[in-house]
């Protein structure tokens, strides 16, 4: 990159860093409660490419369908708290649950393609064009055309989008203790420096997805879902600025396999496939005497048919894997043969 050629201020009301979906979404409601205030977006990519969405996911994984007569925010909430193991707030689930359905109207609305089934149809007769769906929550979508969709709809309620601005640090105020009042960075093709003064930033530059190296190697090194390119600046960007980093006991590190560019749900879900461990075994159940003398019955119904078991927690599903490969006998494998 070439030296710093020109220093480009901008007094801002409301800035967005970063621009993937979070950024996005955040801009769109911004410009819903803030009216008439300026709102500018600053992008290291291209807002219309940018972000864990842009790769192009083939679902949306929450939508409750309530207008169809198939699930309630209850529902996600009973869910939620069996998958978690009753460590969850209830009634942050349920707000949450409450808002999704109207997000996927809007998406639609800009043009999202949904895929829909005409033939689906409940005893009202409610559900004629419901979406089609892969399990109980997800819905299917053309998910090539997911991001540039909403960030058009981003870009024409903010007064102006800067893509290629590599944002390095946050401003914090002289007057007022504990106030970031905006941001600097540089234009990644022009060498331009940017200074935003705003009156609220809203970051949304992305976690770090990739800071744990995976198992694969050669190409299969960047399966992992989130982003690759996701450096960790939206936390590097807060813990420089003093920000208290809370709940970062929680990770989460969702897996992709070598030889598949789908996540392991898709496979699970709709193309009903399973695991094996190193030696062709199902091996699964082998654990579940032992995650019973943990947590209870409670949790491990396995007496029911796989169709009617409520499902097993998924931590207690990864408790299962690592404890085989632990024992010596991975690698595990998720069988594709038959899908």
């Amino acid at each position: 990159m070439s030296h710093c050629k020109t220093i480009v201020e901008d007094n801002i009301d409301i800035l967005v860093v970063g621009a993937g979906l979070g950024g996005t979404g955040a801009a769109y409601e911004a410009r819903y409660w803030g009216r008439n205030k300026k709102i500018v977006i600053a992008e290291k990519a291209n807002i219309n490419r940018s972000g864990a969405v842009a790769q192009g996911l083939y679902a949306i994984n929450c939508y409750m369908g309530t207008r169809f007569g198939e699930n309630n925010p209850e529902d996600h909430v009973r869910y939620a708290r069996i998958d978690l193991m009753g460590m969850v707030r209830e009634d942050l689930l349920f707000d949450m649950a409450r808002h999704v359905d109207s997000a996927v109207h809007k998406f639609e609305e800009w043009g999202l393609p949904l895929m829909k089934d005409p033939k689906r149809e409940n005893a009202e007769g409610l559900a004629k064009g419901a979406y089609m769906r892969e399990g109980k929550w997800q819905i299917m979508i053309h998910g090539e055309s997911y991001k540039p969709i909403v960030a058009e709809a981003a870009t024409k309620q903010a007064d102006k989008v800067y893509n290629r601005i590599m944002v390095t640090h946050l401003l914090m105020d002289d007057a007022k203790d504990n106030r970031v009042a905006g941001c600097v960075g540089f234009n990644v093709r022009t060498g331009n420096y940017h200074v935003f003064k705003s009156k609220a930033t809203i970051v949304g530059a992305g976690g770090a997805s990739n800071i744990f190296k995976p198992r694969s190697v050669g190409e299969g090194a960047g399966r992992v879902w989130y982003a690759p390119w996701s450096s960790g600046s939206a936390y590097g960007l807060l813990i420089e600025a003093g920000a208290k980093m809370t709940q970062m006991e929680n990770r989460i590190v969702l897996a992709r396999f070598k030889d598949g560019y789908g996540p392991v749900g898709a496979y699970f879900l709709h193309l009903h496939t399973y695991t094996q461990n190193g030696y062709g075994e199902e091996y699964e159940s082998n654990w579940f005497p032992a995650l019973e003398e943990m947590v209870g019955k409670r949790y491990l119904n396995t007496e029911a048919s796989h169709v009617s078991a409520r499902p097993i927690p998924t931590c207690l599903r990864t408790s299962a894997i690592i404890s085989e490969m632990n024992a010596g006998r991975g690698p595990i494998h998720m069988v594709t043969m038959e899908a």
